[in-house]
């Protein structure tokens, strides 16, 4: 007990977050009885949590996360089906493929002194390269994607990453990448890794002045960031049983991962899980209201498209009034509770 007394704050809330998250389908049996919703929102909160290294902590924002998802998807999946090979040792390789990716990418990207928005759209650009490769490549079945198959005799197989009778294990199985991601984040903060991060997120300038090697941590930093992207894809290949170059490469993807920790608070911890338990419910709901409206909205029903647009609208609210995200607004509004001028 004392020797967790003296880990640091942030491992102990760690613990404490994935032990309550643990226990949730035990103690909450629509939880358990209907577990996808709640894994969508974890399986969100690591996308996020991946991006949020990179993106939050070293400040090189990227808007081609897709790339290292899809490799990690496509990389996956391939093993599985023509190989037979355990999907958790797909994963690795897609990580391992993905970390090479974005050494290159890192390289000629940093190297050649691209930063800021033009860094972005580099990003942008790779995701996009890989994405129309893919669609002409016959290995991995051109544009038409890939379909595991599903084999309902085997029942639940851990090491298939398959729960035919027990679907709650999904929400496990993401719930230990979520772990090894907030473990790797809150790692990285208390280094000295984490350190030299934030310091180029804040001036890079003075970061080089004071003999931060900026090219070899902005590299790590992107390679870290793809290798934790490229399990999250594989996991999703595995749960959706299908992949194509639009799913896994898609400009979306990219989109979607980056908005929870924007929404939750970049550079923070808990910003990218925090982003994922406000928007990934706020989609449904937006869905919902178009599919079964109240009887004044009733205009809207069925009208494709309009779930977007109010999800749309909702979340430039969030980010007009809210620029540092929930937890920034949470942290201003405690500090004028606590000491009120």
């Amino acid at each position: 007990m004392k020797r967790i007394k003296q880990l640091p704050r942030d491992y102990r809330t760690l613990g404490f977050v994935i032990l309550i998250l643990a226990l949730l389908p035990v103690l909450y049996k629509p939880l358990r009885d209907n577990p996808t919703s709640a894994t969508f929102i974890l399986y969100w909160a690591f996308l996020g949590t991946a991006w949020n290294i990179m993106g939050g902590y070293a400040g090189q924002f990227s808007f081609g996360h897709a790339a290292y998802f899809g490799l990690g998807a496509y990389a996956s999946t391939v093993l599985f089906v023509d190989y037979g090979i355990s999907p958790w040792i797909g994963m690795l390789v897609g990580a391992g493929l993905a970390s090479l990716f974005a050494l290159l990418t890192g390289y000629l990207s940093f190297r050649y002194g691209l930063k800021g928005p033009y860094f972005a759209l580099a990003t942008f650009a790779f995701a996009e390269m890989i994405r129309l490769v893919a669609t002409e490549v016959e290995f991995i079945n051109t544009s038409i994607g890939i379909t595991i198959p599903i084999n309902k005799e085997i029942g639940d197989s851990w090491s298939m990453l398959r729960f035919n009778d027990t679907p709650s294990n999904y929400y496990y199985a993401i719930l230990a990448l979520l772990t090894l991601g907030l473990l790797v984040t809150v790692m990285v903060r208390h280094s000295k890794l984490g350190y030299y991060y934030q310091a180029i997120r804040e001036d890079e300038d003075a970061a080089a002045a004071l003999g931060v090697n900026l090219l070899r941590y902005k590299i790590s930093a992107v390679m870290i960031s793809g290798a934790l992207t490229a399990l999250g894809g594989g996991f999703f290949a595995h749960f959706f049983t299908f992949i194509n170059p639009d799913l896994a490469f898609g400009v979306s993807v990219s989109i979607e991962i980056l908005m929870r920790p924007i929404i939750g608070g970049t550079g923070t911890i808990w910003g990218p899980l925090v982003g994922a338990l406000f928007l990934t419910p706020l989609g449904e709901i937006t869905r919902s209201l178009v599919r079964t409206p109240p009887e004044f909205l009733s205009f809207i029903q069925g009208r494709a498209g309009v779930d977007e647009m109010i999800f749309g609208v909702i979340l430039i609210l969030v980010i007009l009034f809210m620029p540092d995200g929930i937890l920034g607004a949470g942290r201003r509004l405690w500090q004028r509770v606590r000491w009120p001028s």
